[in-house]
């Protein structure tokens, strides 16, 4: 099992920034890619950003420019960098790891941070 600890949410006023977190932990796992969902009231849950374990990332046309993906491998922990933000991005966000012990790999979900921007 692999356990994801978020952390950096919170209220923010339209235009402002914030800084998400979050840490991977377990026994013996092999990384494949972690990322950023949200999910905004009413809505289905939808990609922010995601980076691979070779560095390579991917993010929602809406964010970009305005959102950065980051990693720091040694500490199994992933970065989202969000300025610029927009009253509809106010949402819970969830991390997301994809992660093998073993073979096969298994998508793991932490139980999300709530960032709340205001008007």
């Amino acid at each position: 099992q692999v356990q994801l600890v978020e952390s950096g949410g919170g209220l923010v006023q339209a235009g402002g920034s914030l800084r998400l977190s979050c840490a991977a932990s377990g026994s013996r796992f092999s990384i494949n890619a972690m990322g950023w969902y949200r999910q905004a009231p009413g809505k289905e849950r939808e990609l922010v950003a995601v980076i691979t374990s070779g560095g390579t990332t991917n993010s929602a046309d809406s964010v970009k420019g305005r959102f950065t993906i980051s990693r720091d491998s040694a500490k199994n922990t992933v970065y989202l960098q969000m300025n610029n933000l927009k009253a509809e991005e106010t949402g819970v966000y969830y991390c997301y790891c994809n992660a093998k012990i073993g073979v096969p790999s298994f998508n793991y979900w932490g139980k999300g941070t709530l960032v709340t921007v205001s008007s």
